[in-house]
C-alpha cells in the first residue's frame, strides 16, 4: 500500500492509529494514544465532534444548549477524567426519582431521595407500611455492593465469568443479576406494582425486553444502570453533554492528535498482516490513509459495511427501542400532587406511566406491531441542577429543560410513515404526563424566534438518519455481560476484538460498550499499548 496520495495534508504517512469516528469513546482513545507517544488521526464523518454527546441549541433564536441525544453520566469512570486531565464536573441530583399516581382518585406521588425519612414516608403512604422500603433498601444495598466490586473491572482487562462470579461473591447477587430473569428478583422483593415498575425501568432504557425474557437482555441494561460510578448514581452534566466531548477533543488535540471533520470513512482495507488503508470522503473528493491500527468507533454493523462483508444473518440487525423528546418551557407545570415541590419531582427522574403492569402491557402491545397505548416514559429538568446551560435572559425568566425518554417503542413501528408514528406517540406520551399535571405541559411551552413552540421528538429511525445508530440502538447492538471467554488473546481481553488483526472496536458495540463512559475508547487504547 501506499500512503503518497492518502496523507496529502496529514502529518504522516502512516498513522500508528487512525481512528474512525470522532464520538466521546474515539475521543478518548484518540487522547490515550496520543499522550503515549502514538501518531494518531480521527476521521469524523460531520462537522464536528461528540456523536451523540453533544449540546446544541436546536429551537432558532433560543439560548438554551441541549444534551439533544445522551444526557446523563453514570459510567464514565472518574480514573479516565483524572488521567487526561479533563476540565469536565458533574452534579449530584438532590431526589433521584419521584412517580406520580392515582389511588383512589387522589393524586399523589412516591418520592426517592431528599433524605431517608422523606423516602421512607413516601413509602409508608404509598404501601401501608415501612416493609417495601426496608425491602428497597436492601435490595439497593445489594447492587450498591456488586457495583463497588464490578465497577473497576471495566477498565481492566475482561475477568473469566467465573473470575468475575468469585468478585462478586454474593451468590444471591449473583444469581439476581446474572443468572435469573429480573422480574423473579422483583416480584420475590416487591409487592406494590408502582415500586416494581420503578426498580424494573433500570433494565429497560435503550432496551426493548419484558421482565422475564429468558435472553436476559434486561439483566445486562440492568447490571449497566446499577453499577455506574461504583455506586449506580445518575449525574448532570455541568454544561451540558458537549461540554464533555469538547474537554475530551482538547484533551486529544493537546496531545498531538490531529482530528479532522467533514471526513467520511468509507471503506477499510486490510489483510491482517500489514498496515490497514482507511479510504474517506469529504467535500473535495477521496483519499486513503495508512494505519498501523485502525480504532472503528461506529457499530458493528458499520464496521462489517466499512470492510465489505454481509451481515451474519444468524445475528439480529440491532433495533432501537427509544423515544427522545427535548423541550424548553416558560415555567415548570404545576402537579396534582400538591405535596411536592415542582422542582423536586422533575429534579430528578420522573416516570410517566412506568407501572410494572402498564410496562408489561407497553412492551407486550409494541412486541405485537401497536404503538403503545399507554406509551411509558421518564422526564430530568437539566437546567434545575445545571442552570449554566440557560443564557441568561432564559434564566433569568424562569425558563426549565425537560427531556424525556420513552420506552418500548421499536424501530418497527416507525418504518410505514415515521412522521405520522412520530405525531400519534408524542400526542399520547404527553397525554399520560398531563394526567398528572394541575395544567396542560402545552400551556408551559416556551417559543422559538419563529413563534413555535420549543418543542423536538425523535423516533429510532431519526437517530439512525442523524446519528448511523444502526435501527436507532443506542447501544449499537444489544449489551453484553462484563466477562470474557478464556481463551481471549490480548485485543480480545480487553473486549475490543474483531475477526480483523489490528482493526478494534472502539465504540458502544464493544464488550462493556454502551452509555456515556469512555471505557471501550480507553479499552481499545490499552489493546494498542499491548497493557
Amino acid at each position: 500500500m501506499t500512503a503518497t496520495r492518502a496523507s496529502r495534508g496529514f502529518a504522516h504517512e502512516v498513522y500508528d492509529a487512525v481512528i474512525v469516528g470522532g464520538g466521546h469513546n474515539g475521543l478518548v482513545a484518540a487522547a490515550y494514544l496520543a499522550r503515549a507517544g502514538r501518531s494518531v488521526l480521527v476521521l469524523e464523518r460531520l462537522g464536528r465532534t461528540g456523536g451523540a454527546a453533544v449540546s446544541t441549541r436546536p429551537f432558532a433564536g433560543v439560548d438554551a444548549r441541549l444534551s439533544r441525544y445522551s444526557y446523563l453520566v453514570s459510567l464514565l469512570p472518574a480514573k479516565i477524567v483524572r488521567e487526561l486531565g479533563l476540565r469536565f464536573r458533574v452534579r449530584r441530583r438532590t431526589v433521584s426519582s419521584y412517580t406520580p399516581h392515582v389511588r383512589g382518585g387522589a393524586p399523589g406521588g412516591l418520592l426517592v431521595g431528599g433524605g431517608e425519612d422523606r423516602t421512607r414516608e413516601s413509602f409508608a403512604r404509598l404501601t401501608g407500611s415501612e416493609r417495601e422500603y426496608d425491602n428497597w433498601r436492601a435490595f439497593y444495598a445489594m447492587t450498591a455492593e456488586v457495583a463497588g466490586k464490578v465497577f473497576p473491572t471495566l477498565t481492566e482487562p475482561l475477568p473469566t465469568r467465573s473470575a468475575l462470579r468469585d468478585r462478586v461473591g454474593d451468590a444471591t447477587a449473583w444469581r439476581t443479576l446474572f443468572e435469573e430473569p429480573i422480574g423473579v428478583a422483583l416480584e420475590e422483593r416487591f409487592a406494590d406494582d408502582l415500586v416494581r415498575g420503578v426498580a424494573l425501568t433500570d433494565a429497560l432504557i435503550g432496551t426493548f425486553a419484558d421482565a422475564h425474557d429468558p435472553t436476559l437482555v434486561q439483566n445486562r441494561c440492568f447490571l449497566y444502570h446499577v453499577i455506574g460510578g461504583g455506586t449506580g448514581e445518575w449525574d448532570v452534566p455541568v454544561g451540558g453533554m458537549g461540554a464533555l466531548t469538547d474537554a475530551l477533543a482538547d484533551a486529544a488535540r493537546s496531545a498531538g492528535a490531529e482530528i479532522v471533520t467533514g471526513h467520511e470513512a468509507l471503506r477499510i482495507h486490510t489483510d491482517g498482516t500489514a498496515p490497514a488503508e482507511v479510504t474517506f470522503r469529504t467535500a473535495a473528493g477521496e483519499g486513503t490513509v495508512v494505519a498501523r491500527h485502525v480504532l472503528v468507533n461506529a457499530s458493528p454493523r458499520a464496521l462489517a459495511e466499512l470492510l465489505g462483508e454481509e451481515p451474519d444473518p444468524a445475528v439480529p440487525a440491532p433495533e432501537g427501542a427509544q423515544f427522545k423528546v427535548n423541550m424548553l418551557l416558560s415555567r415548570l407545570p404545576r402537579l396534582r400532587d400538591a405535596s411536592v415541590d415542582p422542582r423536586e419531582a422533575f429534579g430528578g427522574t420522573f416516570h410517566i406511566a412506568e407501572g410494572y403492569e402498564q410496562l408489561r402491557r407497553a412492551h407486550a402491545e409494541a412486541a405485537a406491531g401497536e404503538l403503545p397505548s399507554v406509551p411509558p416514559s421518564e422526564i430530568y429538568c437539566h437546567s434545575l441542577t445545571d442552570p449554566s446551560i440557560l443564557g441568561p435572559e432564559l434564566a433569568e425568566r424562569g425558563c426549565q429543560t425537560l427531556t424525556l425518554f420513552g420506552l418500548h417503542t421499536p424501530a418497527r413501528l416507525f418504518g410505514h410513515d415515521n412522521q405520522q408514528a412520530r405525531e400519534v406517540l408524542l400526542t399520547a406520551t404527553l397525554a399520560q404526563l398531563d394526567a398528572h399535571l394541575a395544567e396542560p405541559l402545552t400551556d408551559c411551552l416556551a417559543f422559538d424566534a419563529d413563534d413555535r413552540p420549543c418543542i423536538e421528538a425523535k423516533t429510532p429511525l431519526d437517530l439512525e438518519r442523524e446519528l448511523r445508530l444502526p435501527g436507532g440502538h443506542i447501544f449499537h447492538r444489544d449489551l453484553s455481560w462484563p466477562y470474557a471467554d478464556p481463551e481471549a488473546d490480548a485485543a480480545g481481553r480487553w473486549g475490543v476484538a474483531t475477526a480483523h488483526r489490528g482493526v478494534l472496536l472502539c465504540g458502544a458495540g464493544a464488550v462493556r460498550g454502551g452509555g456515556v463512559s469512555g471505557v471501550p475508547g480507553h479499552n481499545a487504547a490499552m489493546a494498542v499499548l499491548g497493557h
